[in-house]
């Protein structure tokens, strides 16, 4: 991605920074609430690796109709309590315009709640749960990532052509994301044929994954669906290969649960595991090739789909804020509805009716450490009807 695509007009639309009551010399606020620590700390790296390397290209060019942008960092340790505290922080305290960040999906409702409460926006690109943008939708909660609904169509896909009928069970962590995304996939899996013989939660940051393997072992299932992430993910693929149990066994699961972050500690382990994705580093693209390389350059490390969304995510803002003329929340809310905008993935499109972003989506195999792209579903295909009956 060229930094013309992703900035626009920054810099011939400074005069307009007197837009909404603050002066050009006033910066746009945004609010990041993510784990900065704890298990899913190393999706949290990500997302910080995304939006400042966005942000400081963004910055280069002017800022956003002439006023700079800041982020202001909070760790919400995945833990929704702990969220909605430095969500009301941000809010309340230092003023921000805009808030991100959110990843576990509890933490998401929660502080779509509170943006409703302070009468400010939110979006999140990261949380998987299809309850945001569907049952639970707000009308100030925008998704800019894939929610569980569309990783589970390209995986499914993928499921009915490389094992037909396949036998699966499912281990999920215990919370909101681990049961919406075990669900999602559950019924997209059996709709193409597959058969389900079981399913097991376990509370996050579990650090003995044994004692559900005599229930696996017992269900003889020929696929593994999980979706648990960060460190978990390290521990159940580590333990499942020291009791043997990845020999006659495929292992595919939710798009956050093998990543460029912990591929590392996982091993040989994470080889052929199967997973649909919104995002893959290996798109041969000359935007999504800039963008690898500008991230590698930034930080030694390869970006993943928490990385490259949360780096599309500031092209988004910035193209409403532009498109609004300000950053005033309703006036805001309703330039974000149907906008499309650059991003590493491709041009992605805001669907109005429940904020949930349509892009195309990949199924994408682990092979000798590489994520390899071995199904496409186009975006319209992947993201099924809209279900938010809120607004």
């Amino acid at each position: 991605m060229t930094k013309a695509t992703l900035l626009g007009t920054a810099a011939a639309l400074a005069l307009l920074g007197l837009a909404g009551g603050a002066s050009a010399a006033d910066p746009i606020r945004i609010g990041v609430v993510t784990p900065l620590s704890g298990t899913y700390a190393p999706i949290g790296q990500q997302v910080r690796w995304g939006l400042e390397l966005a942000l400081k290209e963004v910055n280069a060019a002017g800022g956003i109709m002439g006023r700079p942008v800041e982020l202001l960092f909070e760790d919400e340790e995945a833990n929704p309590a702990v969220a909605t505290q430095k969500a009301e922080k941000l809010f309340q305290v230092n003023k921000v315009d805009f808030l991100t960040g959110t990843v576990n999906s509890g933490s998401t409702l929660a502080v779509g709640q509170l943006a409703e409460r302070n009468d400010r926006l939110i979006a999140t690109t990261v949380s998987f749960s299809d309850a945001i943008t569907t049952d639970k939708c707000s009308p100030n909660v925008f998704r800019v990532n894939a929610r569980a609904g569309q990783q589970s169509a390209a995986l499914a896909e993928w499921l009915a052509k490389d094992k037909p009928q396949a036998k699966v069970y499912y281990l999920g962590p215990d919370y909101e994301m681990g049961r919406s995304t075990v669900a999602a996939f559950k019924a997209a899996a059996e709709k193409t044929g597959a058969q389900s013989t079981g399913e097991v939660f376990a509370p996050l940051d579990s650090k003995d994954y044994s004692q559900y393997f005599g229930q696996l072992r017992a269900a003889r299932p020929a696929v593994l669906y999980t979706s648990t992430a960060g460190n978990d993910t390290v521990r159940l693929l580590t333990q499942m290969s020291e009791y043997g149990l990845l020999r006659n066994l495929t292992v595919v699961g939710a798009s956050g649960t093998v990543t460029a972050q912990n591929i590392g500690a996982i091993g040989k382990a994470a080889d052929g595991f199967v997973t649909g994705v919104g995002y893959s580093a290996e798109l041969d693209t000359p935007e999504n090739k800039a963008f690898v390389a500008a991230f590698r350059k930034a930080y030694n490390a390869a970006p993943d789909l928490y990385g490259a969304d949360s780096y599309g995510l500031l092209a988004f803002y910035k193209a409403a804020v532009e498109k609004a003329g300000t950053t005033e929340t309703a006036k805001l809310r309703e330039a974000m509805r149907g906008l499309q905008w650059p991003t590493p993935q491709g041009l992605k499109t805001m669907r109005g009716g429940d904020h949930q972003a349509i892009q195309d989506m990949y199924a994408v195999r682990v092979t000798e450490g590489r994520f390899t792209i071995v199904g496409t579903v186009p975006g319209e295909a992947a993201i099924g009807p809209d279900l938010c009956a809120r607004f």
